[in-house]
């Protein structure tokens, strides 16, 4: 015998309190089914397997037509990978995943009702735009029987109604208040090329003090996002700076040391030469990694 199917559809009502740090989110939608068997009770055996807290505020169900359509309002705390590689020029998927927990594939297939729009055009993310949303019926299947003895192999499979919602940050206000500390921390350890070479205190006083205000600007960046294995922006631009400022304590030494030696021009000539090649370089793997970011 074919399994019945329901016709299931959604509409977001928001999508708020994006956590990057504790991997979460929140989201609130209506969610209705469209059925004739009435065994299906969608009202109390919809299953979100992704989500960290489920709440039902409303539910409506009518029948008409021998056909049993039901109404409900979720609100759920979802689970999230973020994807931070490209932070903060990132673009993230987030997957809302309904199954029925009661009945399996055997019973029941999802088929998606895609007629009108599938949030409210009110609905705002601070900081992000909604690039698409797709949805998807399918199957999940997993590797056991439940404890469901008619199950020759162990695996069962349940009716799947996948949504993807595609959300691009508006980054580049973000990415000034991360960063302008950390970019102002190299040009001031930059500026020691200007100082006279014999001038020790000021050039090697401006350069540690650049390289901790730089440090400090890392480790509060790292503070909200998640742990990741990955070398990411945030890590790369981080890393050019302390090179950048070690290059210039280590370009430092070496003019004081020519200085001492009575080689002042040599010294003034190592320092304009070191800048222009400093400021090229550091510029440069900043614009390319950042295009790299925004574009792939």
């Amino acid at each position: 015998m074919p399994p019945d199917t329901v016709k299931v559809g959604v509409y977001f009502i928001s999508l708020h309190d994006i956590d990057f740090r504790q991997k979460e989110y929140t989201v609130r939608f209506w969610l209705w089914f469209r059925y004739k068997n009435k065994a299906f009770d969608f009202a109390k055996n919809v299953e979100v397997p992704n989500a960290k807290s489920i709440e039902n505020t409303d539910n409506y169900t009518d029948t008409a037509n021998g056909e049993v359509f039901t109404l409900m309002k979720m609100k759920c705390v979802m689970k999230e990978s973020w994807e931070v590689q490209n932070y903060p020029f990132d673009k993230q998927q987030l997957q809302i995943h309904i199954e029925n927990s009661q009945f399996d594939s055997r019973s029941l297939i999802f088929v998606a009702d895609t007629v009108g729009e599938h949030f409210d055009p009110a609905l705002t993310i601070a900081g992000w735009n909604i690039s698409n949303i797709i949805e998807k019926t399918g199957l999940q299947t997993y590797e056991t029987t439940f404890g469901d003895l008619t199950l020759k192999e162990a695996k069962s499979s349940y009716a799947s109604f996948k949504v993807d919602v595609f959300i691009d940050r508006n980054a580049w206000g973000l990415f000034f208040k991360l960063f302008l500390c950390m970019y102002v921390s190299f040009f001031i350890s930059y500026m020691c090329f200007y100082i006279h070479a014999d001038s020790m205190e000021s050039r090697f006083g401006l350069s540690v003090g650049s390289l901790f205000a730089a440090v400090g600007n890392k480790y509060i960046i790292d503070s909200i996002l998640p742990e990741s294995s990955t070398f990411t922006l945030v890590d790369s631009l981080h890393a050019f700076t302390f090179i950048a400022i070690l290059g210039t304590i280590i370009l430092s030494v070496y003019s004081l040391k020519l200085a001492n030696e009575n080689q002042l021009e040599r010294a003034n000539q190592l320092d304009h030469k070191a800048a222009r090649i400093m400021l090229i370089t550091y510029l440069f793997l900043n614009i390319i990694f950042i295009l790299k970011a925004i574009f792939f």
